[in-house]
């Protein structure tokens, strides 16, 4: 029993991860818009909520050490709770994005479900400022909201929380990787 549902969910896993020709067009227009960005002296932005949270600090680091593009996310507990409490927590990001956000920036969108307020909130801030692109990444419903509001859409074909958080992480980490191997090998 335990076997064939660690087998079962492997396997899940596993084939979400391997790339269609669509995925990989996507992953290389999210490479290229934030070639463009960091080329043009902006930043890229990314948020989520909870793992999604934990997967924008883990890609800003990358994307800023490893790859030179300038990233920063709002994982600060009170930036967190100032805003959180001054704004109420759907408007967070909103307000974030507001104060430290400008035109030409790219914002990174991750929500499991498409659906979290503060994410949709902070994807309309980024639309009004100008921002050069926005990318989300979400999953369950196809017709989730987020996943309208973006210029890349990446959505995964699953309910399971931990297999759409750890694919959208591999996803952003390819992305990631691809940009360092383009750069080592001009």
């Amino acid at each position: 029993m335990k076997e064939s549902f660690l087998n079962k969910f492997f396997t899940d896993l596993s084939s979400k991860i391997i790339p269609d020709a669509k995925l990989n067009d996507q992953l290389y227009q999210i490479k290229e818009n934030l070639i463009r960005v960091s080329q043009n002296n902006k930043k890229v932005i990314i948020v989520g909520n909870g793992a999604s949270s934990s997967i924008a600090s883990h890609v800003s680091i990358d994307l800023t050490k490893g790859a030179g593009v300038r990233c920063v996310t709002f994982n600060e507990p009170n930036l967190l709770t100032c805003f959180g409490n001054d704004f109420g927590y759907e408007y967070w990001v909103e307000k974030a994005i507001q104060y430290y956000g400008d035109k030409d920036d790219v914002l990174i969108a991750v929500s499991s479900s498409g659906q979290s307020e503060n994410i949709l909130n902070g994807c309309h801030a980024a639309r009004k400022k100008g921002f050069d692109s926005i990318i989300t990444l979400s999953g369950f419903n196809p017709d989730n909201p987020l996943r309208k509001l973006g210029d890349v859409n990446l959505w995964i074909h699953s309910e399971n929380y931990n297999i759409i958080e750890n694919v959208h992480q591999i996803w952003l980490l390819a992305v990631v990787e691809l940009i360092i191997f383009e750069s080592a090998n001009k």
